[in-house]
């Protein structure tokens, strides 16, 4: 059976029912995302839908379960993602961070550096080991080279300046005859070396008679440079020496007379090659033979084969 509506009913339904409200324009929020913690300052943009009745939001109570359910979900994929099933075993400090296991190194790092000044040390003496082994090696190369530089000496002349024979007795009173004699001795030295110096020296220059000496004279020792010539001069001098039997078969010097003599001494060369730490020494000796006239005093020439070069 239709019942048809009266107007009365009509218009108590229409005073019941509110009026609808007219469609309001849709506005958006602009809400943080999970980004922004990491400095990220990028945002989402969402639209929030306008309800045209309290029914129709999502804060009424008939949909307030859906949005628990929402919003658990949400934070609970949030703790999801961060964590992850792994975390959820794990122990968390005062801070709410995950507890891990630490490293730890094998030894300190006083081992470290006790091995690294080991190692520096072991460089160090190596390298001056080596340094004095290269100094070394270079030293004896040039002690070989310059070892064969030897003075050269030549022999000029002898100059007798007065020559005299006669009578008397030494110091104990034995009577012989007594000789005097002074004289000058020239000689030229040559140091052939090309990269050092010499010193050079001689303890004494004699005129000998019969194996006796008659005469002496003093070598002064001075520094001679490379590739140079000097001309030294010598003075000899014998005063009142005693002959002995040597003398047995000289007249005296009443007249002019005639004497065998050697001359005879040795130079001393010492080389600065490397300062003093390499030096090189040789030893010349010469031996020379000439006859002295008491009446002429004429210097005497040498020969080159007059003298001796050992």
């Amino acid at each position: 059976m239709q019942h048809t509506k009266s107007e009365s009913d009509v218009t108590s339904i229409a005073t019941s029912s509110p009026p609808r409200s007219p469609k309001r324009p849709v506005y958006y929020v602009q809400s943080p995302s999970r980004d922004s913690h990491d400095g990220d300052k990028s945002s989402t943009m969402q639209a929030t839908p306008n309800f045209n009745s309290p029914m129709e939001s999502p804060s009424h109570p008939s949909f307030g379960r859906h949005s628990r359910n929402s919003s658990a979900s949400r934070f609970s994929g949030i703790f999801r993602s961060s964590s992850g099933r792994k975390n959820g075993g794990r122990k968390r400090n005062d801070k709410g961070w995950p507890e891990c296991d630490v490293i730890l190194e094998e030894g300190g790092y006083d081992e470290y550096e006790e091995e690294k000044k080991l190692t520096r040390r072991c460089q160090a003496l190596m390298a001056f080991l080596g340094f004095v082994l290269l100094f070394t090696v270079f030293c004896l190369i040039i002690w070989g080279a310059g070892r064969n530089y030897k003075p050269v000496i030549s022999v000029r002349s002898l100059t007798v300046n007065n020559f005299y024979i006669g009578s008397g007795a030494d110091l104990t009173g034995v009577p012989t005859k007594m000789l005097n004699i002074n004289g000058t001795l020239r000689i030229n030295v040559y140091n052939p070396a090309t990269f050092y110096g010499m010193h050079l020296s001689s303890p004494s220059v004699d005129l000998i008679y019969s194996e006796i000496v008659v005469a002496t004279g003093k070598f002064h020792n001075y520094f001679q440079p490379r590739k140079s010539h000097k001309n030294v001069t010598v003075q000899i001098e014998g005063t009142k020496v005693p002959l002995y039997g040597a003398g047995s078969s000289l007249p005296s010097t009443e007249g002019p007379i005639q004497v065998p003599l050697a001359l005879s001494f040795e130079l001393v060369s010492k080389g600065e090659i490397v300062g003093k730490l390499v030096r090189t020494m040789h030893r010349r000796r010469v031996s020379c033979e000439t006859i002295i006239d008491s009446a002429s005093n004429k210097p005497i020439k040498f020969k080159k084969d007059a003298c001796t070069y050992t």
